[in-house]
């Protein structure tokens, strides 16, 4: 399944807000340097979804598409 997340990185709170079955709007407290930003969100998407979780497109934007894989951790 695939899904689109609009990212707010520097945030000062995490917050997933799901609007539909596959957009999501995610608050990070990390930075977009270094890709720490997209490290977090996968964690974070990881935790949320129990499943692995793979960013397709969108590495240097704020609007992203992820993967959820069907296997779980």
């Amino acid at each position: 399944m695939k899904i689109k997340v609009k990212t707010h990185p520097n945030s000062s709170k995490k917050k997933i807000i799901r609007i539909n079955e596959k957009e999501f709007e995610i608050w990070i407290n990390e930075s977009a340097k270094n890709n720490e930003a997209n490290i977090a969100l996968i964690k974070l998407l990881t935790k949320y979804f129990k499943k692995e979780i793979k960013l397709i497109s969108g590495v240097k934007s704020r609007n992203k598409i992820f993967e959820v894989i069907k296997n779980e951790i």
